[in-house]
């Protein structure tokens, strides 16, 4: 069996590892309520709806 050793141009997963370790900074000491505002601060930058709506 060969092994198939490509170089990555993109690794999905640092970048989603990366993305998480700067909302948590971003959010480490956020209340509930100010949470929601910048979940929904950020959802209406991106124009993104919530899964489900």
């Amino acid at each position: 069996m060969k092994t198939n050793n490509k170089v990555k141009d993109f690794d999905a997963v640092k970048m989603m590892r990366d993305i998480r370790e700067k909302i948590s900074v971003e959010t480490q000491n956020m209340t509930f309520e100010e949470l929601k505002a910048y979940i929904k601060q950020k959802l209406t930058e991106s124009k993104t709806k919530l899964v489900g709506q």
